[in-house]
């Protein structure tokens, strides 16, 4: 079988990248771009809610597996660390696993092909024993302490166990430790022959390299596949309204820390209707909440928040929701005052101008965003495991009403959908903070 490629081309920005879908069903894209550092990722899509191997959910995996399969896979049968190999070679390693996707990168100044192939063999190639599993069993309990005890994360966790009853987003991504307890090299070798198949998979490169000598490297390194079945995934559907109203938690902060989810279980099944809901969201989320924003200002005028508060949307294939977050002493009345306001805006009409300030802002972040090879990585990504195409991005932003954006406030954030998570000072730490 001979490789297939395509350029896609943006005239507005004056960029194109390559796309070669590879014999062995990996797609590979890479992006020219003359800078001094190029940046490499390999990922699967495969996270932490990927929890079944099977659609009916009858054989499930531990919690934490995909997590402590990107730990493993840097452990070589010779012996060797993949860390080690890459800092001789000049590189920055690094790996993550999110809620939907197991992410293998480098940056490099220097000797780009020779971390290249040691990224393609080391995820390509995995060894487990008994032995290792044991020892990282009790690193990865150490992380899950330590995330436990950051009073961030585990408002985050608590919030997204307020909202989902069932979905395993509701978990922590590195699991627990009694289910880490139950992971063995089977285990992981189970969960790695039913996710790492190429066509799950995508190999992205940014930097000042030449399309045609990364996909000779990739065949030089990458083994040879038999016939692939496809990935069973399991959905698992929820209810509209949010699983608790309210989480509270107590921990180490000196003033209550809260997070606001907004459950959304209005999925597009059409990736560009999806990819028009997250346009449509980030420019809703900074009419709303951003600090030059009338909420936010009546909020910190009056000594109810921190100057710090977020707001941000996630969409996927299967699950989406909008989180707020801050500081208050009052999290229960922030989340009053935010509904009282959105019923206001929902009763009236959202500002033609204010639009499209919010609307310039999202499409000068998009713009900006093509100044770094990790950020182009990294973007690039998320649009080919939604199966969209980056450069539509900006015809999207282009085209997007405030019609459009209307319709999100009143379809997004319905009474129902809210959860309050908050995590409290310990009552020694309470004092006379206040």
């Amino acid at each position: 079988m001979s490789t297939s490629s395509r350029i896609y081309q943006s005239s507005l920005l004056g960029e194109s990248y390559t796309f070669f879908q590879h014999p062995s069903g990996l797609p590979v894209y890479v992006f020219p771009k003359k800078m001094t550092t190029t940046y490499a990722l390999f990922a699967v899509d495969f996270g932490s809610v990927d929890n079944a191997l099977d659609a009916e959910g009858r054989e499930l995996l531990p919690d934490g597996v995909a997590h402590f399969l990107e730990h493993k896979l840097f452990s070589n049968e010779d012996g060797s660390d993949s860390f080690e190999r890459f800092s001789a070679f000049g590189a920055d390693a690094n790996a993550y696993t999110s809620h939907t996707r197991t992410v293998y990168l480098f940056s490099t100044t220097e000797r780009f092909f020779d971390s290249l192939a040691e990224l393609v063999r080391f995820v390509t190639h995995p060894y487990f024993t008994k032995e290792t599993v044991e020892k990282e069993q009790g690193i990865i309990g150490e992380e899950i302490r330590m995330c436990r005890d950051n009073p961030y994360d585990r408002c985050y966790y608590n919030m997204m166990a307020g909202l989902y009853q069932s979905h395993p987003v509701r978990l922590d991504i590195c699991g627990s430790h009694a289910s880490i307890a139950q992971i063995t090299d089977r285990v992981l070798y189970r969960a790695y022959e039913a996710f790492y198949k190429p066509e799950n998979m995508a190999l992205i490169i940014c930097g000042d390299v030449d399309p045609n000598e990364v996909l000779s490297a990739v065949d030089a390194n990458l083994p040879v596949y038999g016939k692939q079945t496809p990935v069973v995934r399991r959905t698992v559907s929820e209810a509209p309204h949010a699983w608790q109203s309210t989480v509270r938690e107590k921990g180490q902060v000196a003033k209550p820390v809260f997070s606001i989810g907004v459950k959304d279980t209005d999925l597009p099944a059409d990736p560009r209707a999806r990819l028009k809901k997250d346009v449509g969201m980030a420019i809703l989320n900074e009419m709303l909440f951003s600090q030059a924003g009338e909420l936010y200002n009546k909020l910190y005028d009056s000594g109810m928040i921190s100057p710090e508060l977020s707001a941000d949307y996630a969409l996927t294939r299967d699950f989406a929701f909008n989180q707020i977050s801050g500081e208050s002493w009052e999290p229960e009345a922030v989340l009053d005052a935010i509904k009282a306001y959105i019923g206001e805006k929902q009763q009236g009409h959202l500002s033609e101008s204010d639009f499209e300030r919010c609307r310039r802002i999202e499409y000068a972040e998009y713009i900006k965003s093509f100044d770094s090879t990790e950020e182009i990585a990294n973007t690039l990504l998320s649009f080919v495991f939604e199966d969209s195409e980056l450069f539509s991005y900006a015809d999207i932003v282009q085209s997007i009403t405030l019609a459009d954006v209307e319709a999100l406030l009143h379809s997004v954030f319905r009474d129902e959908a809210y959860t309050l998570s908050i995590i409290e000072p310990q009552e020694e730490q309470m004092g006379d903070e206040r």
